[in-house]
């Protein structure tokens, strides 16, 4: 779906991003992760036919973005940094509008604009205009303008900056139920989001990728534990022993212990939450909740981005 080879954006004599090179594949979810400044902003304009490169090469799908920018911008949905809003128009009015800029025809489009808004949650808001509306919702327009034409790919930057606890959960949500339905490359502070919606991360720094993968890939090449949080109902002082002889345990600790829950942590070098799970249920534990914790996540982004390259 993207294909990236050698891309670089200069501003003036300063070079945002440098030599990127990247793919993504149909119906992944890939994060974008980065510090402020470290091009992620830049690399996604440019994927979006906003900005043009100084030199490389990005195909959509097959499409050259210099060359074919109005067929790409068919193929793909964009939500910049900014959401591109019109104050002045109503939520139903600003989606059409965006679906006709999109090439969806006079006879597809309510069905297109009912549809994104349902996936929205705003179908409420259809009249309202949207300059009178809250930081969340606005953004939420911005998301369903991205979505109104059924893009084959679907860019985000930052989709739940701004939005209260409640409304970064729904978007989670959301981007859960897009995979498969549209690539999606998400860029986020949100780390937990990232760990729990994608597929794959590209992580940038100064201009330059300086890892890709899975996190668990990325993990084994840095070394970085893993952490996983266990809570179990009751005292269960044994669940410590069984836990520690799970292959790929580092360490067990116990985190919170009272008469109906205990809550272990658990390091771990890779992701064993089955084989945890597993050991735990066959011993008679009885299993109230088993994440995987984000701490890893942040300490790879850390570490990834306080240093120029991978070694």
């Amino acid at each position: 779906m993207i294909e990236v080879r050698e891309l670089t954006k200069y501003y003036g004599e300063r070079a945002a991003i440098r030599d990127l090179n990247f793919d993504i594949r149909p119906g992944e979810v890939v994060g974008f992760l980065g510090l402020n400044g470290a091009g992620k902003t830049t690399t996604l304009k440019i994927l979006g036919c906003v900005l043009l490169p100084s030199s490389g090469q990005v195909r959509i799908d097959g499409l050259e973005v210099t060359a074919e920018p109005h067929e790409v911008r068919r193929k793909i949905g964009f939500l910049p940094d900014v959401p591109p809003l019109y104050d002045e128009m109503t939520v139903g009015g600003y989606l059409a509008f965006a679906a006709r800029l999109r090439g969806v025809t006079g006879r597809d489009t309510p069905a297109r604009v009912q549809e994104s808004e349902d996936k929205l949650a705003l179908r409420d808001m259809h009249d309202e205009i949207i300059g009178n509306l809250s930081y969340g919702f606005r953004q939420r327009v911005g998301v369903a303008q991205a979505l109104v034409h059924r893009p084959r790919l679907l860019i985000l930057d930052e989709p739940s900056a701004g939005l209260d606890p409640v409304q970064i959960v729904e978007m989670r949500n959301l981007v859960r139920r897009l995979r498969g339905e549209h690539t999606v490359l998400i860029s986020s502070h949100f780390l937990a989001e990232i760990s729990q919606t994608c597929d794959r991360l590209l992580v940038i720094q100064a201009g330059e990728i300086v890892a890709q993968g899975t996190e668990e890939e990325i993990a084994a090449t840095l070394g970085t534990p893993g952490e996983i949080e266990v809570a179990l109902r009751g005292p269960a002082t044994s669940a410590l022993d069984l836990a520690r002889q799970v292959p790929g345990v580092l360490d067990v600790q116990i985190v919170h212990s009272a008469a109906h829950e205990t809550v272990l942590k658990i390091r771990a070098r890779e992701d064993c939450r089955p084989e945890i799970a597993r050991a735990l249920v066959l011993a008679g534990h009885q299993l109230l909740r088993l994440d995987r914790g984000a701490a890893r996540l942040e300490s790879i982004f850390i570490e990834l981005t306080h240093r120029e390259k991978l070694s």
